[in-house]
């Protein structure tokens, strides 16, 4: 049997991973993931694992939110290994849809960074550590920005764009904002409101995609904004006066989980996945082709390769961690204060 071709649309990107011969008894796991960088993980994931397994790779694409409800539909059914967000993967733990993780099976766990070891308990590690911060245009912000508060400048009126509520960073400038007010969001959200109320002269827009944000840089409509790091290189390709802001009080942590679902059908193939993406060897190969962060903390990496990701043991203990629990319980509540002030 000749591996069929699988074919799934991830927005705006058709994603088609087609393998090499393999026998009519081959086993097959699915897996669900965003689907980017096509090329590149048909290449240093798909194919060399397919070839160590002597099975059949298939995938279902799309966002975080999307994936998990379709799995949340079927019964935690269809889907041997989940790749989602840490704030996604905590939801999924919370409504029983994932599986722990058998690290017997997964040795390359335990040369993690800790991180990155158990992030969520006994369920799925993570496979990348990325981080929230502020970027901005050099050549336009002046004094440069150093600490979460300066979104509130006076100077920066009208020119600063955020994560819209529903998106990966979104909930985290709730948090920011109860920071800047000496309150914790979660315990009490007036005062995080109050200072989103105080900052609304300096939102020229709210993105919701990382394309609507490097367009509204592009243009030249905005100055500053959140981002995740792994925005950064296309933000610079367009704008090349953009930088990473070096942020007193530190940038927040967001981690890439891989789950297996309590439906898997294939749990034993499952763990032999996760192995493989953790080997130190992939994870550098992938690091360096400029697809993920490594998190195995044998991996070396030219300074150069290091430069656009969150890397290394001094960065990630600087980094800020998100409850996901408490987050997730406040959630619906500040989105509706959101788009009360923002607009939905």
């Amino acid at each position: 049997m000749v591996l069929r071709k699988t074919c799934a649309l991830a927005g705006a990107v058709a994603l088609a991973f087609v393998g090499s011969p393999l026998s009519a008894q081959a086993e097959t796991l699915t897996v669900s993931w965003w689907g980017f960088n096509g090329e590149k993980l048909d290449e240093f994931i798909v194919q060399p694992f397919q070839e160590q397994c002597s099975c059949e790779l298939v995938f279902e694409t799309g966002n975080n939110a999307d994936r998990l409800n379709k799995i949340k539909i079927r019964g935690g059914k269809g889907v041997d290994v989940i790749y989602l967000t840490d704030s996604f993967s905590q939801q999924g733990i919370e409504e029983g849809l994932f599986q722990p993780i058998d690290r017997s099976k997964v040795p390359n766990i335990d040369g993690l960074h800790e991180m990155a070891q158990a992030p969520q308990g006994e369920y799925g590690p993570a496979y990348t550590i990325g981080r929230v911060g502020i970027v901005y245009d050099s050549a336009k912000v002046e004094p440069p920005i150093s600490q979460w508060s300066d979104l509130w400048r006076e100077d920066l009126a009208s020119s600063v764009s955020l994560p819209g509520i529903t998106t990966t960073a979104g909930p985290m400038v709730v948090m920011i904002a109860g920071d800047k007010a000496g309150t914790d969001a979660f315990e009490d959200a007036n005062p995080a409101f109050g200072e989103l109320e105080a900052i609304r002269g300096n939102i020229l827009k709210n993105y919701n995609t990382g394309s609507e944000m490097i367009n509204l840089f592009s243009t030249g409509e905005i100055t500053v904004s959140l981002a995740q790091d792994f925005a950064l290189g296309r933000l610079q390709d367009a704008v090349p006066t953009i930088v990473w802001a070096d942020l007193d009080d530190g940038d927040i942590a967001t981690l890439n989980t891989l789950n297996i679902p309590t439906g898997a059908e294939n749990v034993e193939l499952a763990h032999e996945f996760i192995n493989f993406v953790l080997d130190p060897e992939r994870q550098k190969v992938l690091a360096e082709n400029g697809v993920d962060a490594p998190v195995h903390a044998a991996v070396e990496l030219s300074p150069e390769a290091a430069a656009q990701w969150t890397y290394g043991e001094e960065m990630l203990g600087s980094l800020k961690r998100v409850d996901y629990e408490r987050m997730n319980t406040a959630k619906v509540d500040w989105i509706n204060r959101w788009n009360e002030l923002f607009g939905g």
